[in-house]
Protein backbone atom coordinates (compact mmCIF):
# COMPACT_ATOMS: atom_id res chain seq x y z
CA UNK A 1 0.00 0.00 0.00
CA UNK A 2 1.39 3.42 -0.89
CA UNK A 3 0.92 6.72 0.91
CA UNK A 4 -1.18 7.90 -2.04
CA UNK A 5 -3.54 4.93 -1.73
CA UNK A 6 -3.98 5.59 1.98
CA UNK A 7 -4.68 9.29 1.53
CA UNK A 8 -7.35 8.66 -1.08
CA UNK A 9 -9.42 6.93 1.58
CA UNK A 10 -8.62 9.15 4.55
CA UNK A 11 -6.14 11.98 4.60
CA UNK A 12 -3.78 12.62 7.48
CA UNK A 13 -5.81 15.44 9.02
CA UNK A 14 -9.03 13.41 8.82
CA UNK A 15 -7.31 10.52 10.61
CA UNK A 16 -6.04 12.83 13.35
CA UNK A 17 -9.52 14.34 13.72
CA UNK A 18 -11.00 10.85 14.01
CA UNK A 19 -8.46 9.86 16.66
CA UNK A 20 -8.95 13.09 18.58
CA UNK A 21 -12.70 12.42 18.60
CA UNK A 22 -12.00 9.12 20.32
CA UNK A 23 -9.59 10.81 22.72
CA UNK A 24 -12.21 13.43 23.66
CA UNK A 25 -14.69 10.65 24.41
CA UNK A 26 -12.14 8.69 26.46
CA UNK A 27 -11.39 11.87 28.43
CA UNK A 28 -15.09 12.21 29.24
CA UNK A 29 -15.13 8.59 30.45
CA UNK A 30 -12.20 9.38 32.77
CA UNK A 31 -14.03 12.48 34.04
CA UNK A 32 -17.21 10.59 34.95
CA UNK A 33 -15.42 7.92 36.99
CA UNK A 34 -15.56 8.42 40.77
CA UNK A 35 -12.00 9.14 41.93
CA UNK A 36 -11.69 6.09 44.18
CA UNK A 37 -13.20 3.70 41.63
CA UNK A 38 -10.99 4.96 38.79
CA UNK A 39 -7.94 3.49 40.54
CA UNK A 40 -9.45 0.50 42.31
CA UNK A 41 -12.58 -0.90 40.68
CA UNK A 42 -12.13 -4.12 38.71
CA UNK A 43 -14.45 -6.59 37.03
CA UNK A 44 -13.26 -10.15 36.71
CA UNK A 45 -9.58 -10.21 35.88
CA UNK A 46 -9.57 -6.80 34.15
CA UNK A 47 -7.34 -3.98 35.44
CA UNK A 48 -8.65 -0.76 36.96
CA UNK A 49 -9.57 1.76 34.25
CA UNK A 50 -6.75 4.07 35.39
CA UNK A 51 -4.25 1.39 34.36
CA UNK A 52 -5.81 1.20 30.92
CA UNK A 53 -5.60 5.00 30.60
CA UNK A 54 -1.94 4.89 31.60
CA UNK A 55 -1.42 2.37 28.81
CA UNK A 56 -2.92 4.84 26.30
CA UNK A 57 -0.61 7.52 27.65
CA UNK A 58 2.41 5.23 27.30
CA UNK A 59 1.55 4.48 23.67
CA UNK A 60 0.27 7.66 22.04
CA UNK A 61 3.23 10.02 21.88
CA UNK A 62 5.89 7.32 21.30
CA UNK A 63 3.88 5.81 18.43
CA UNK A 64 3.31 9.13 16.69
CA UNK A 65 6.96 10.07 17.21
CA UNK A 66 8.06 6.69 15.82
CA UNK A 67 5.87 6.96 12.75
CA UNK A 68 7.06 10.53 12.15
CA UNK A 69 10.78 9.84 12.56
CA UNK A 70 11.39 6.06 12.36
CA UNK A 71 13.02 6.49 15.79
CA UNK A 72 11.22 4.37 18.35
CA UNK A 73 11.55 5.65 21.90
CA UNK A 74 11.18 3.31 24.83
CA UNK A 75 7.62 2.04 25.07
CA UNK A 76 5.94 3.51 28.10
CA UNK A 77 7.06 5.62 30.98
CA UNK A 78 7.79 4.65 34.55
CA UNK A 79 6.72 8.06 35.89
CA UNK A 80 3.09 7.04 35.30
CA UNK A 81 3.32 4.53 38.14
CA UNK A 82 3.13 7.35 40.69
CA UNK A 83 -0.09 8.86 39.26
CA UNK A 84 -2.82 8.41 41.87
CA UNK A 85 -5.40 11.14 41.18
CA UNK A 86 -7.91 11.80 38.45
CA UNK A 87 -6.66 15.40 38.19
CA UNK A 88 -3.12 14.22 37.47
CA UNK A 89 -4.34 11.62 34.98
CA UNK A 90 -6.38 14.26 33.12
CA UNK A 91 -3.43 16.69 33.14
CA UNK A 92 -1.24 14.03 31.55
CA UNK A 93 -4.02 13.22 29.07
CA UNK A 94 -4.13 16.86 27.99
CA UNK A 95 -0.33 17.07 27.73
CA UNK A 96 -0.31 13.97 25.55
CA UNK A 97 -3.01 15.51 23.36
CA UNK A 98 -0.83 18.59 22.89
CA UNK A 99 2.17 16.39 21.96
CA UNK A 100 0.02 14.43 19.50
CA UNK A 101 -1.13 17.67 17.88
CA UNK A 102 2.44 19.00 17.69
CA UNK A 103 4.06 15.86 16.27
CA UNK A 104 1.29 14.81 13.86
CA UNK A 105 1.93 17.48 11.19
CA UNK A 106 5.58 16.39 11.01
CA UNK A 107 4.69 12.90 9.76
CA UNK A 108 5.81 12.70 6.13
CA UNK A 109 3.13 11.13 3.92
CA UNK A 110 5.39 8.23 2.93
CA UNK A 111 5.82 7.21 6.59
CA UNK A 112 2.20 6.03 6.78
CA UNK A 113 3.04 3.28 4.28
CA UNK A 114 6.55 2.43 5.46
CA UNK A 115 6.96 -0.68 7.56
CA UNK A 116 8.88 -0.44 10.84
CA UNK A 117 9.33 -2.70 13.79
CA UNK A 118 7.72 -0.44 16.40
CA UNK A 119 9.57 -0.64 19.71
CA UNK A 120 11.53 -3.55 18.27
CA UNK A 121 8.40 -5.72 18.66
CA UNK A 122 5.58 -5.04 16.20
CA UNK A 123 6.25 -4.99 12.47
CA UNK A 124 3.65 -2.96 10.61
CA UNK A 125 3.19 0.08 8.42
CA UNK A 126 2.85 3.44 10.12
CA UNK A 127 -0.87 3.60 9.41
CA UNK A 128 -1.44 0.16 10.90
CA UNK A 129 0.55 1.01 14.02
CA UNK A 130 -1.53 4.17 14.48
CA UNK A 131 -4.77 2.27 13.87
CA UNK A 132 -3.70 -0.32 16.45
CA UNK A 133 -3.25 2.48 18.99
CA UNK A 134 -6.72 3.85 18.22
CA UNK A 135 -8.30 0.37 18.31
CA UNK A 136 -6.61 -0.36 21.65
CA UNK A 137 -8.10 2.79 23.14
CA UNK A 138 -11.58 1.96 21.82
CA UNK A 139 -11.36 -1.60 23.16
CA UNK A 140 -10.31 -0.55 26.66
CA UNK A 141 -12.75 2.37 26.72
CA UNK A 142 -15.44 -0.28 26.18
CA UNK A 143 -14.19 -1.98 29.33
CA UNK A 144 -14.49 1.37 31.09
CA UNK A 145 -18.13 1.52 29.96
CA UNK A 146 -18.72 -1.91 31.54
CA UNK A 147 -17.17 -0.65 34.78
CA UNK A 148 -19.30 2.49 34.82
CA UNK A 149 -22.50 0.52 34.21
CA UNK A 150 -21.52 -1.95 36.96
CA UNK A 151 -21.16 1.09 39.26
CA UNK A 152 -24.62 2.35 38.26
CA UNK A 153 -23.20 5.27 36.26
CA UNK A 154 -24.35 6.10 32.74
CA UNK A 155 -21.29 6.48 30.49
CA UNK A 156 -21.08 9.29 27.94
CA UNK A 157 -22.86 8.46 24.66
CA UNK A 158 -20.26 6.71 22.49
CA UNK A 159 -21.42 8.52 19.36
CA UNK A 160 -20.65 11.97 20.81
CA UNK A 161 -17.03 12.30 19.87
Amino acid sequence: MTATQISTVLNSQALLDHWQGHRRLTRRVIEVFPEDKLFSFEVGSMRPFSEMVKEFLKMTEPIVHGVATAEWKEFGSSDLDSVRTKTELLRLWDETTEKLNAIWPTIPAHRFAEVDKAFGKWEASGIHTILYCIDNEIHHRGQGYVYLRALGIDPPPFWER
